[in-house]
């Protein structure tokens, strides 16, 4: 059976995916490439996700490319239209006729050797091999499989419907019921006040509070430079200032958290009144960007708190009962229907069975090297976007660092680039960007952070504007070589620098 070679074997077509084509297209065009996705589908969350009112929970100037201006008015866009800018950008740059859909990848081995990847993937229930010289993975950083939903006691008692939003079926009937939403991150916020439209009544039920600030979903100073200006250039302009004010923003809550938390609170009871519960619902236990801030467009979420179509419930579950969830206050929340919106299960490197010349490589063990490769990984990149800032500008960056990497290899006749943490180098711990219960459910397997750069994360888009875009890609941590097969057909002088 003949195995199929690539220069670039991406995996994913979701928002990193088509992006990172774009730029091997534009930046490495004598590079071959192909994108391999397990699903039917291009989109990636945005296609997956069809719960209703799914949205951006960040301004479509920085989630959009760079290089394809948003155009929409929205600011803060629905997922079919964030999917459709997706559809339209791999149709426009020809990135459609390189994805193999219906290929999910299972696992992959690099050869020291051949300097190759091998990857498998399942195409109907059948294995489908290719070979890589890069392998850069934009499948994200949680499981397509299924959400996470805790194990409750009594959950098998509930005479409703239980739904978690990451398999919403397109034939659920809510209208006139009640509904309770578990959690409180971004997936509740958007959920509550779309339920809230039609279901008898919605009641978001949460363990503790999360800071939520309200925002128009227009940009009125993007709306005006488009009508001054050439598109392009207003695009350029609106995304510079929504990503140094998301800075500075950011910057003053980190810094001084107590008055962030002042204001953050403050702006709620100016949205609820002086006789809303705020302090029981609205104000967490940790300072301000310890876990990501909830967005609410047009202040959605509060109007249905208003209008009485939907509540806020602070407590912790006892047990599912027949007729709803029984809080171990004692209340019952009476429900016909509960939607789990209770998080993710974070998956590392596509979760593939991964082995470097036949040694199992555990995400764990592994260091990350400018928020994008690992220690003792050799060619291969991954895509991981920002926690404090919208995913696509640290994408961006990473496939613009990758073209800059394969063009130097390029270009001094190396083959194999590997991130090498020598002892010593730097101290390294379990660091996740935020303290969210996702983040830590998964720590075993996230790759660690070092103690300086270049194996820290910056979380910083200027800082890694420099490093990526300019910053030297020979830095004394990253290796280069030639592959063992090269390196015999070449003469003793030539092989001794390898």
């Amino acid at each position: 059976m003949t195995v199929e070679h690539v220069n670039v074997l991406i995996v994913g077509a979701g928002l990193s995916g088509i992006g990172a084509a774009y730029h091997l297209k534009t930046g490495c065009p004598s590079k071959s490439y192909a994108i391999l996705e397990g699903r039917h589908a291009v989109g990636g969350t945005w296609d997956l996700f069809r719960y209703p009112g799914i949205r951006s929970d960040s301004d479509m100037y920085t989630l959009g490319y760079r290089f394809k201006p948003w155009t929409n008015a929205k600011a803060i866009a629905d997922g079919s239209s964030i999917r459709t800018y997706v559809r339209e950008t791999a149709r426009e740059h020809g990135i459609d006729r390189h994805i193999r859909f219906g290929h999910m990848v299972k696992a992959a081995s690099w050869s020291t050797g051949t300097a190759r990847w091998t990857v498998t993937a399942e195409r109907n229930g059948a294995p489908v091999r290719m070979t890589c010289d890069f392998l850069f993975m934009c499948s994200g950083y949680y499981s397509y499989e299924a959400g996470y939903t805790p194990d409750f006691e009594g959950i098998g008692d509930f005479g409703g419907d239980i739904i978690h939003p990451q398999k919403w079926p397109d034939d659920i009937d809510y209208a006139g019921k009640k509904v309770v939403v578990i959690g409180s991150g971004a997936t509740a916020v958007t959920l509550v006040p779309e339920l809230a439209k039609d279901a008898g009544h919605v009641v978001m039920l949460q363990r503790s509070p999360t800071y939520m600030v309200s925002r128009p979903s227009t940009d009125k100073a993007a709306i005006w430079l488009r009508g001054v200006l050439p598109g392009k250039l207003a695009y350029a302009l609106t995304r510079w200032k929504n990503v140094l004010l998301g800075m500075f923003f950011y910057r003053q809550a980190r810094t001084y958290p107590a008055k962030a938390r002042e204001r953050l609170v403050g702006m709620v009871r100016n949205e609820l009144g002086p006789d809303y519960d705020v302090a029981t619902h609205f104000v967490p236990a940790y300072n301000p960007w310890d876990q990501r801030l909830c967005l609410v467009p047009d202040s959605d979420f509060f109007q249905s708190l208003k209008s009485g179509s939907a509540s806020i419930e602070t407590g912790h579950i006892d047990r599912f009962e027949p007729a709803g969830i029984r809080l171990k206050s004692g209340k019952l929340l009476e429900a016909d229907m509960v939607v789990t919106a209770t998080g993710l299960e974070l998956q590392f490197l596509g979760g593939l069975d991964m082995q470097v010349d036949g040694r199992a490589i555990r995400t764990g063990d592994l260091v990350s090297y400018k928020g994008m490769m690992y220690s003792d990984l050799p060619n291969l990149a991954a895509v991981f976007g920002y926690t404090n800032a919208s995913w696509t500008l640290k994408a961006d960056l990473t496939s613009e660092y990758v073209c800059r990497l394969l063009n130097h290899m390029d270009r001094t006749g190396a083959r194999i680039c590997t991130p090498r943490l020598r002892e010593g180098d730097v101290n390294t711990e379990a660091k996740p960007p935020l303290s969210s219960g996702y983040f830590a459910r998964a720590i075993s397997r996230m790759p660690k952070q070092g103690s300086r750069m270049p194996w820290q994360q910056n979380h910083n888009y200027l800082k890694d504007l420099m490093a990526l875009r300019f910053g030297a890609i020979d830095d004394g941590a990253m290796e280069f070589s030639r592959c063992a097969e090269t390196a015999a057909a070449m003469p003793a002088e030539a092989t001794s620098a390898t």
